[in-house]
């Protein structure tokens, strides 16, 4: 074999090895989505009552917060009282669009974590490629559930909660909370997590065979070192043991 064959087999080896390593961080941060998705359909922490100052004359404004399927409001607090379905997974009437999105964005994303077991029987590259366009019509789906939700405030539940002030792109005396801030850097993790898919699935034609041992690699390293190519003073030793 050429030196110059040994060299690009080697840089072949660290390759396979880095794609390992980077196919076990993309598969980690996959299982992670996964859970994050979980907490976004849950929680009832989407929207939530500001923070105002009351100054007396009149009925306290509510205070609470707001999901897909339930309105939480704190008027026991430290236990908030909340109305919906979380049970039966039924949401709230006016956000039943964008609950329906978060659930197909939650089920492409499990099915991704669940097709991992593929790469034991499967072409890698397949795989890499499957996850990547569940990921990415996962994170469509949650980007088109946080167009449509805030599209879809001006409702009763909200009017409720956050005063007569609001309207659609309008929360009234409410904010914005975590699980929405989470929704959006889900999409962002989404598209990141289906274009690393993507790359590794498009590497996996340039690497080596899976019979490529440890062995064979240590060998191939120690003949590219006492070649000519790196060191002359190899030659000699070479020349020598021949």
């Amino acid at each position: 074999m050429l030196p110059w064959q040994l060299v690009a087999r080697l840089y072949q080896t660290e390759f396979i090895r880095s794609a390992r390593a980077v196919g076990v961080l993309w598969a980690i941060c996959t299982l992670c989505f996964a859970i994050i998705e979980v907490v976004i359909l849950i929680q009832p922490s989407w929207v939530g009552t500001r923070e105002l100052h009351y100054r007396g004359g009149g009925p306290a404004p509510p205070t609470g917060t707001l999901g897909l399927f339930e309105v939480c409001t704190e008027m026991d607090w430290p236990v908030p009282e909340c109305r919906g379905s979380l049970r039966t997974l039924t949401p709230l009437p006016a956000f039943q669009s964008p609950a329906v999105l978060v659930c197909m964005s939650l089920t492409m994303v499990w099915a991704s974590v669940g097709c991992l077991c593929l790469f034991r029987f499967c072409n890698a590259a397949t795989v890499y490629k499957i996850c990547a366009w569940l990921q990415l019509t996962a994170g469509f789906c949650l980007a088109l559930a946080c167009v449509l939700f805030p599209d879809s405030w001006a409702c009763a539940e909200m009017r409720a909660l956050c005063g007569d002030r609001v309207s659609s792109f309008s929360p009234g005396n409410c904010s914005v909370h975590w699980a929405y801030i989470l929704a959006m850097l889900g999409v962002l993790d989404a598209g990141i997590l289906s274009t690393l898919a993507f790359v590794l699935g498009n590497r996996q034609d340039a690497l080596l065979p899976e019979d490529a041992k440890d062995g064979d690699v240590k060998c191939l390293l120690e003949k590219a070192m006492c070649t000519g190519w790196f060191f002359s003073p190899c030659l000699s030793s070479s020349s020598l043991m021949a």
